[in-house]
């Protein structure tokens, strides 16, 4: 899945939190289809970067681009566009809203796209079955194991048909057995959907796995 072109670049990115420099100057290239692992100590400034490439926050110095496009020069409106429709963002602690159930939270972002509610429906179903949940659709997350929700998260990660994955610890909450799965579908999506994944990690298994890997240290790529 691997290729040259450059699927991400972010340039000389600074960010500041009143007076603690967390991003000091971080360049980052990512190819199509790449699995990137962003490691390196807490504090490093590994979760603020993603949130950056996000579009979640701002730097206050660098570009972000993403196939040619700068994201830190778009509008808020065109950013949320941006967010919704080609990014898919997973959690360390699923951050499934507890109200709905599993097949509404991954149909949420597809609504908030501006699809039909019958449409938003199929393709959630879809996903939830290809990742084994179909006897999970009407049970709320207070009901689902770790795992269970975790998969939940990644299918409402995937329902817009996004071109990147970004993941902050996904794994981090996770049981062994579960950790390896969900390690394991990371790379089964990718080869599936074609997709460009970041992943910010504590989990050296993980990252190991990686195409490539990007070490942090004091707000720089080491």
């Amino acid at each position: 899945m691997k290729n040259n072109y450059k699927m991400i670049e972010a340039r000389n990115i600074h960010r500041k939190f009143d007076a603690l420099e967390v991003l000091k100057g971080v360049d980052l290239k990512v190819n199509k289809g790449e699995i990137v692992s962003i490691v390196g100590p807490s504090g490093a400034g590994k979760t603020t970067l993603l949130q950056i490439l996000g579009t979640l926050d701002e730097p206050d110095a660098g570009s972000v681009m993403v196939e040619g496009v700068d994201l830190v020069t778009m509008s808020e409106k065109d950013k949320a566009l941006f967010r919704n429709r080609q990014l898919g963002f997973i959690f360390q602690f699923h951050q499934l809203l507890p109200e709905f159930t599993a097949l509404e939270n991954v149909m949420i972002p597809a609504l908030m796209n501006g699809k039909e509610e019958g449409e938003a429906s199929r393709k959630a179903k879809e996903l939830l079955a290809y990742l084994q949940l179909s006897d999970r659709l009407e049970h709320k997350p207070s009901e689902l194991s770790g795992g269970e929700k975790q998969r939940v998260a990644v299918a409402r990660a995937l329902v817009n048909e996004p071109q990147i994955i970004l993941a902050d610890e996904p794994s981090g909450s996770l049981d062994s057995k579960n950790k390896d799965e969900l390690h394991r579908l990371l790379f089964e999506l990718r080869d599936k959907f074609g997709l460009t994944i970041i992943i910010v990690t504590h989990d050296k298994e993980l990252a190991a796995l990686s195409d490539r890997v990007i070490e942090m240290m004091d707000g720089r790529v080491s």
